[in-house]
């Protein structure tokens, strides 16, 4: 098993980031409107890397690493829906 010596080498960040370049760019083909819709989804798309980051930085402390990931789950799911 590798040893992790930062965030970028955890998979699930690396994929939280390439998933959220990937949907910057399917929004870029969103026709312009009043409600922000492109901005919201690459806003939650991008929340998803920052909360793994942030439960990174808390990882010592479990009941904060544990909340941060359901923060991350909940923004995925909310990019999803």
């Amino acid at each position: 098993m590798a040893v992790l010596r930062s965030l970028r080498d955890l998979d699930v960040y690396q994929l939280a980031l390439t998933e959220a370049k990937k949907i910057f760019l399917v929004t870029m083909n969103f026709p312009k409107e009043r409600y922000s819709l492109a901005d919201q989804i690459r806003r939650s798309s991008r929340a998803v890397g920052v909360l793994v980051a942030e439960g990174w930085a808390r990882r010592r402390y479990q009941a904060a690493f544990v909340n941060k990931m359901n923060e991350a789950l909940g923004e995925a799911m909310e990019t999803q829906a």
